[in-house]
C-alpha cells in the first residue's frame, strides 16, 4: 500500500545525494539527476502525498481549468487557487501601468524581508481584485497566453484552424483503443518562446489501454521535485480517472518520467523534514457518477476519502 509513495521518497533522496548542482533562470539554483520513472498503481487508492499534506482542491482547480482550455488566471482566482498568480502578477509590476512601490525580485525576496513582504501581500491583493473585477485588467495581466489550456483544447495549426486534442484523445480511446497513438502534447515550438508565461513543464502524455485498464504516462522535462511533482502526479492521476471514467474503463498505472528532475537549493531543508516522516496509506477518490463526460465535471464532483496526511510543508517558488 505505502510502496507508491516510497518512489516519491526514493526520487528525494536520490537527488540529495547524486544530484549534480546547476544554475537556472531563476537563479535559485538546483540540485538535479537527468532522467527518472516513477510507478503508481491507480487501481488500489488515490496517488496524494501523504508525508505532507497536497491541497487536493487545487490539484482539481488546475485541471479543470486546463481541460477548459483556459489560459487566463481569473477562472482560478475565482477559486481561491493562486498557484499561477505570480507569472501574471509579474507581468504587470514590470509593465508601464503599474504604479505601485518596486516589487523588483518579488519572488526571492517577498520570503525573507518582512517590509517587502508586506507591501508585496498588499500589492498582490490588489492585484486579484482586479483581476476579479476588471474585465480589461483581466484580459491584459490576468491571460498567459498558449499555455496548457490552449494547446490541449485548441492548438493553433499553419492552415489557421485548431485541433481539440484532449477531445480527439478520448474519441481515440473509445473507438480505436489499441493504438499507439493515444498522445497529447502541450509543447508547441513555435509558441515556447514568445507566447507563453512559462514553457511547459509536463510536456507529453500518452494513454494505453490493455484488459480494459487505461494507464498514462507523463513525459514531463522539468520536475521541481519538492512543490510541483506531488501536484503532477495527482493532476495526471485525476485525469486518468476522469478519462476512463468517460470510456467506461477501470484504471491501470500512472507512469511519471521525469527528464531535469530537481530540488531547488532553497527547499532542501524541507526536503529533509518530510523525509523524516513516515508515509501512510494513499486516499480513495470518488467521482460523481451522473456525470458522463470529462468536460462536465466541477470540484464539487469530487470526493477524497480516508485522506490522513502528515501536515504541509511551505517553501518558496522560484518564478
Amino acid at each position: 500500500m505505502l510502496k507508491d509513495e516510497q518512489a516519491y521518497l526514493d526520487l528525494c533522496k536520490t537527488v540529495l545525494k547524486n544530484g549534480a548542482k546547476k544554475e537556472d533562470r531563476t537563479n535559485t539554483g538546483t540540485y538535479s539527476v537527468f532522467g527518472h520513472q516513477m510507478r503508481f498503481d491507480l487501481s488500489k487508492s488515490f496517488p496524494l502525498l501523504t508525508t505532507k499534506k497536497v491541497p487536493f482542491r487545487l490539484v482539481a482547480s488546475e485541471l479543470l481549468w486546463f481541460i477548459k482550455g483556459d489560459t487566463n488566471i481569473r477562472y482560478l482566482v475565482k477559486h481561491k487557487n493562486n498557484i499561477w498568480n505570480e507569472w501574471a502578477f509579474k507581468k504587470w509590476v514590470e509593465s508601464p501601468d503599474y504604479e505601485g512601490p518596486d516589487m523588483t525580485d518579488f519572488g526571492n525576496r517577498s520570503q525573507w524581508d518582512p517590509d517587502f513582504n508586506a507591501r508585496y501581500q498588499e500589492q498582490m491583493t490588489i492585484f486579484k481584485e482586479k483581476i476579479l473585477h476588471d474585465d480589461t485588467f483581466a484580459a491584459t495581466y490576468g491571460d498567459l497566453g498558449s499555455v496548457y489550456g490552449k494547446q490541449w483544447r485548441a492548438w493553433k495549426t499553419s492552415k489557421n484552424e485548431t485541433i481539440d486534442q484532449l477531445k480527439n484523445v478520448i474519441d481515440s480511446i473509445r473507438t480505436n483503443p489499441d493504438s499507439r497513438r493515444h498522445i497529447v502534447t502541450a509543447w508547441n515550438p513555435e509558441d515556447v518562446p514568445s507566447n507563453m508565461a512559462l514553457p511547459p513543464c509536463h510536456t507529453l502524455f500518452q494513454f494505453y489501454v490493455a484488459d480494459g485498464k487505461l494507464s498514462c504516462q507523463l513525459y514531463q522535462r522539468s520536475a521541481d521535485i519538492f512543490l510541483g511533482v506531488p501536484f503532477n502526479i495527482a493532476s495526471y492521476a485525476l485525469l486518468t480517472r476522469l478519462i476512463a471514467h468517460e470510456c467506461n474503463l477501470n484504471v491501470g498505472e500512472f507512469i511519471h518520467t521525469l527528464g531535469d528532475a530537481h530540488i531547488y537549493a532553497n527547499h532542501i531543508e524541507q526536503v529533509n523534514i518530510q523525509l523524516e516522516r513516515e508515509p501512510r496509506a494513499f486516499p480513495k477518490l470518488n467521482l460523481n457518477p451522473e456525470k458522463e463526460t470529462i468536460f462536465d465535471f466541477e470540484i464539487t464532483d469530487f470526493e477524497i476519502v480516508d485522506y490522513h496526511p502528515h501536515p504541509a510543508i511551505k517553501a518558496p517558488i522560484a518564478v
